[in-house]
C-alpha cells in the first residue's frame, strides 16, 4: 500500500464511496446483527446468500461476494469470529490481514472496514483499532493497489477511540521512517 491513506470516519459503512467494503462476518457467514445486519439491509439478501455459499469458512479467512445493491463494486466478508460468536486479538488480525489479501487480489483501490469483533464478539475498542491499523501498516511498501483504507465506525465511542489509537499509531510509523 505506497502512499496509503488512512481515514478514520463517524458514519454508515454501507454509504461509503469505495471499491470494497469489509463485514464483520462470523465463519458460517450468517448476517444477522450489527455491520452484517445493515449491509443486508441496505444491499440486499443476495449478499448473504452468495456469502453462505461460500462457507463455513475458518476463523480469521475472508471471502468476497457480488455488492447486491451498494454503491461499491465488492463486500468482503471476515470472520473475525466463529458461531460462538468470540473473538480474539489474533482472529481480528488474521480476519482484517485476509480482507486486505482480497482486496490486493480484486485489485481494488479503496477499502472500508468496521470495527472487527467489536459488536457482537465484545473486544475493546482501542485494542481492535491498534490490530487493524498495524495490520494495515504491514501491507504498506511495494506495488501494491489499494490507496484508501477507511475505518467507518458508527458508534461514537468507537469513532474516537480509533481516532486516539490512530493519532499515535500512525506518528510512531511516521517516526520509524
Amino acid at each position: 500500500m505506497t502512499d496509503t491513506n488512512i481515514e478514520i470516519i463517524q458514519g454508515d459503512i454501507t454509504k461509503q464511496e469505495v471499491d470494497a467494503i469489509v463485514n464483520a462476518a462470523n465463519n458460517h457467514l450468517w448476517m444477522g446483527a450489527g455491520t452484517a445486519g445493515a449491509i443486508v439491509r441496505a444491499g440486499g439478501r443476495e449478499i448473504e446468500d452468495e456469502a453462505i455459499r461460500q462457507g463455513p469458512i475458518g476463523v480469521g479467512e475472508a471471502v468476497v461476494t457480488g455488492p447486491g445493491n451498494l454503491a461499491c463494486q465488492h463486500v468482503i466478508h471476515a470472520a473475525a469470529m466463529g458461531q460462538d460468536l468470540h473473538t480474539s486479538a489474533d482472529k481480528i488480525r488474521s480476519s482484517t490481514d485476509n480482507a486486505l489479501k482480497r482486496a490486493e487480489e480484486l485489485g481494488v483501490a479503496s477499502i472500508a472496514f468496521p470495527a472487527l469483533g467489536t459488536g457482537v464478539g465484545g473486544f475493546d475498542y482501542e485494542h481492535a483499532a491498534q490490530i487493524m491499523l498495524e495490520v494495515c501498516l504491514s501491507h504498506s511498501g511495494g506495488n501494491r493497489s489499494l490507496r484508501t483504507v477507511r475505518f467507518v465506525l458508527f458508534d461514537q465511542r468507537a469513532f474516537e477511540a480509533f481516532e486516539r489509537v490512530a493519532q499515535s499509531v500512525l506518528s510512531a510509523a511516521e517516526s520509524h521512517k
